[in-house]
């Protein structure tokens, strides 16, 4: 299976973001980030890639910070841009 996954720089953001994901019903599984990926939370939030797009919609609307990732070797892309490095902050 062709997967899509966040990658999160806290862990708080990733367990969030599964929350989210339940909340708009859109399924996604916690699994570890995928080896030489400079985010700082070793869980990546995993989903469908038809649903990649409504993901991080829902994601950047509950203010959630992650990095989207394409295991076909593109670049991720997302909010915030560049390496997950976002300081650890209260919801």
């Amino acid at each position: 299976m062709t997967r899509g996954l966040f990658l999160f720089a806290t862990t708080d953001d990733a367990l969030w973001a599964e929350e989210v994901a339940g909340e708009v019903s859109i399924p996604a599984e916690l699994v570890p980030t995928p080896p030489g990926h400079e985010a700082l939370c070793d869980l990546a939030l995993e989903t469908f890639p038809d649903r990649m797009d409504e993901l991080e919609r829902a994601l950047d609307s509950a203010g959630v910070q992650s990095q989207r990732w394409s295991p076909l070797g593109t670049t991720p892309t997302g909010s915030p841009s560049g390496p997950v490095r976002a300081p650890r902050r209260s919801r």
